[in-house]
């Protein structure tokens, strides 16, 4: 295995020791959006464009390099950008971002370590052979999965990246345009004057995209106890 294979890889250890090291997850919490909320509405209102790609930026380098903070940039895309569009910016920065890692892992491990995973990477390996896109979409709409390990596990089995690129693009859409519903009601809270706390939880801007949040958490165990269920009726005598 050489350097060169894993300078990729190298680089965004790095670049996530750095990010930690720089206290940058102090930086990335509701707290500090809502300081400066003010300013980044309007700068954003000044410089939409500019903002787009600043926003898009930041985003494509939290995912790449495994920073967590992604949802409060996506609650952040629907502060600033409303429901739909927040959503559109996040998903396509979210793609970019999810695609650096596969390319980055899969140029240094998948011909290595594609038969040696184990843990949730192993999992994972029978449901890509069986049907690479449609498992991978799977993935991407149910959270099973933390989305930084399904990006690993992707370069690790080698999928391919039209496969990948595509369910990752698709697959996030629901939850992407939740969260940024969220962000835009705790946006239109602090408009309001609100301080983020419980009591704003109430507010229907708030509550309805939470109640929907809620349902899609959800969807795993529903979808865990069908599968028991329908494992129980091929195998009765199964304990």
């Amino acid at each position: 295995m050489s350097l060169k294979r894993l300078f990729p890889i190298i680089l965004l250890i790095i670049g996530l020791i750095i990010f930690f090291a720089l206290g940058g997850e102090h930086y990335l919490s509701l707290e500090t959006l809502a300081m400066h909320y003010q300013n980044l509405q309007a700068f954003t209102q000044q410089h939409y464009f500019l903002s787009v790609l600043i926003f898009m930026l930041i985003y494509i380098i939290i995912v790449a390099f495994s920073i967590p903070g992604a949802t409060i940039m996506t609650l952040l895309g629907g502060f600033l950008f409303g429901v739909f569009f927040g959503a559109i910016w996040t998903i396509l920065a979210a793609t970019i971002g999810a695609t650096i890692t596969y390319l980055a892992v899969r140029m240094a491990f998948a011909e290595s370590l594609k038969h040696k995973a184990s843990g949730s990477i192993a999992k994972m390996r029978d449901g890509f052979q069986k049907n690479e896109f449609n498992y991978l979409l799977f993935l991407r709409l149910l959270p099973i999965f933390p989305f930084f390990i399904i990006n690993i596990a992707a370069g690790v089995l080698g999928v391919s990246l039209r496969h990948f690129f595509i369910g990752t693009l698709l697959g996030i859409i629901p939850g992407t345009f939740i969260y940024a519903w969220v962000g835009s009601g705790l946006g239109f809270a602090l408009e309001q004057g609100h301080v983020l706390n419980l009591k704003i939880i109430f507010s229907p801007q708030i509550l309805l995209p939470i109640c929907a949040l809620a349902l899609l958490s959800l969807v795993p165990i529903i979808y865990k106890k069908l599968k028991n269920s329908r494992t129980l009726q091929d195998n009765p005598h199964k304990e």
